[in-house]
């Protein structure tokens, strides 16, 4: 008895674990819950805009060639594509990711612009578009501060943050990282990066 009764508890476990896989198979995707193009996340994923920046001056994550180096470096062109709709202007943000400034998670701002227009489809090499504002960098100039990294055994890695705005930012010239930071925040239609290596050659 007691086999028989196993053998029929056994069955009904079997025809319920069959039945919940074929419910599951055959239930519909959920509506609007899941996550857009580019990623997902909790509360219906998120959304990222394509928003692309390219040069010629040199490969993402390439070397940079050592005419856009150091403090009288040629400031690289930049061209802007898929913005998306409603981005009136453009900030970027460059600096070298390799350095820890005094123990804390600062590190050396080369250069920031804003305010460059969306219309201008990007910038020219060598200066901005009208109407644009270069802020102080580490060095409080109003200027581009190309890669400048000691030779060594590894390269430090520069990254141009793009961010594309529904607005022009009010900010003067004297601005640096923290206040545009601030000025940004709700504002960012989409973001993109591009990234150089560099390390100086070392003495002969």
């Amino acid at each position: 008895m007691r086999l028989k009764w196993l053998i029929s508890v056994a069955a009904v476990m079997t025809a319920v674990t069959v039945g919940v896989d074929l419910s599951a198979q055959q239930a519909p995707a959920p509506q609007g819950g899941g996550a857009r193009a580019g990623g997902g996340g909790r509360g219906g994923g998120f959304n990222l805009p394509p928003l692309l920046m390219t040069t010629d001056a040199f490969p993402d994550g390439g070397i940079v060639p050592q005419k856009f180096a150091g403090r009288g470096g040629v400031q690289p062109g930049f061209k802007f594509a898929n913005a998306p709709e409603g981005t009136m202007s453009y900030a970027i943000i460059f600096h070298d990711i390799d350095v820890s400034l005094k123990g804390s998670t600062g590190d050396v701002l080369h250069w920031i612009v804003w305010n460059i227009p969306a219309s201008a489809g990007g910038i020219p090499e060598g200066s901005v578009p009208a109407g644009t504002v270069v802020g102080r960098g580490i060095t409080g100039q109003n200027q581009y501060f190309g890669p400048g990294a000691p030779a060594g055994p590894r390269y430090h890695h520069y990254v141009f943050e793009l961010y594309g705005l529904n607005a022009n930012l009010d900010l003067p010239p004297t601005a640096g990282r923290e206040e545009l930071l601030k000025a940004m925040e709700g504002k960012i239609t989409a973001k993109a990066a591009y990234v150089g290596r560099y390390r100086s050659e070392a003495a002969q």
